[in-house]
């Protein structure tokens, strides 16, 4: 797949030989060694530590769903970024936020982003949102290598149904097992935390307003217990990276709506720490 040096201003043939719509296969046909998983790693002696993405949350309302994520990165014991970027918008109805080993996994979205823009093209039609959360699981499955020497990368995938007119989550492993989460989700070393502040304040039929709250909430709770989780940063202005997708499409919230609601929630817990209590029956 070199360029053409000869000055003609043709493409070189591998870009005009038909074959997958997957850009992935192009790549693998033509230049496997792009591919992030077939790159050699290094040998290191001692211990290696790279800035890793911590905790991601998602959920449901009627009419779509709601991705967010805290801002921290975190390098062992250290925080090596306070406003990491960590939920992208995979195509028109879809996103992705990131968790793990934050180079790969910033790398692993704009592959992402690639794919389903090449399939658009050739295909002349989206992807089903169940065939992106394949070809997500596929990438997963590639990074396994670099996965099993410490360098993991787990997100979480949510999108908009068209076909069945509601949103969706997905979540992985380190080897690109899929499932399918009902309501909400979570992902990183907050996520324990995080699933059970989900668990116990979801309920079907939220609004979209409700589902943000609930989501802010359940990565105040990891920041609560979870030092690698960035609660909202009130003096340097750094609150939680939160995405709605609906029928419309992806949309992100600005800093003044996010700001607002982590804001409304920071004033409650200073009369009720701990949080909403969820009712016992």
């Amino acid at each position: 797949m070199e360029a053409n040096s000869r000055g003609t201003g043709r493409l070189p043939a591998a870009f005009l030989t038909p074959g997958s719509s997957s850009f992935m296969d192009f790549l693998a046909d033509h230049s496997p060694e792009l591919l992030p998983g077939n790159r050699p790693l290094p040998t290191v002696q001692g211990a290696f530590e790279a800035p890793h993405g911590t905790t991601i949350v998602a959920a449901t309302f009627d009419g779509g769903v709601v991705l967010a994520g805290d801002r921290r990165a975190t390098m062992g014991n250290m925080i090596a970024n306070r406003d990491m970027e960590k939920v992208f918008p995979a195509d028109e109805h879809s996103a992705v936020g990131i968790a793990g080993t934050a180079g790969l996994a910033v790398e692993m979205v704009k592959l992402l982003q690639l794919e389903l823009e090449h399939f658009e093209k050739v295909e002349g039609t989206l992807l089903s949102l169940e065939g992106k959360a394949n070809r997500l699981s596929t990438m997963i499955r590639g990074n396994l290598g670099m996965a099993m020497q410490g360098l993991a990368v787990v997100p979480l995938f949510a999108g908009y149904d068209v076909g069945r007119q509601k949103g969706r989550i997905f979540s992985y492993d380190v080897t690109g097992g899929r499932s399918e989460e009902q309501g909400f989700a979570a992902t990183g070393s907050g996520s324990i935390f995080a699933k059970g502040s989900l668990k116990k304040l979801y309920r079907d039929g939220l609004t979209e307003e409700q589902a943000i709250t609930l989501v802010v909430q359940a990565l105040y709770d990891a920041a609560d217990d979870d030092s690698a989780t960035g609660g909202p940063d009130l003096a340097r202005r750094i609150f939680p990276l939160i995405t709605v997708i609906t029928e419309d499409g992806v949309r992100r919230l600005t800093e003044e709506e996010s700001s607002a609601v982590a804001r409304s929630i920071v004033d409650r817990r200073l009369q009720e720490p701990d949080g909403p209590r969820a009712a016992l029956l």
